[in-house]
């Protein structure tokens, strides 16, 4: 038999254990070149810059037809 405990934990001592649960949002910052959103110190999808060198050519997208 697992065991159980022998006093129910009051609200205060569980809300004090889950401070720390919280989530916190993603760093994003803009893009030095073209200004769009990423995360930080990470390669512009967008436009393939990064601290400002070109690191690789985006692809272009297609037009559906």
């Amino acid at each position: 038999m697992p065991p159980h405990p022998k006093r129910k934990h009051s609200s205060g001592r569980r809300d004090r254990r889950r401070a720390h649960d919280a989530l916190t949002p993603p760093n994003v910052v803009a893009c030095a070149n073209c200004g769009a959103k990423i995360a930080a110190y990470t390669v512009c999808p967008q436009c393939g810059y990064y601290d400002g060198r070109k690191v690789f050519e985006p692809k272009k997208k297609q037009a559906k037809k």
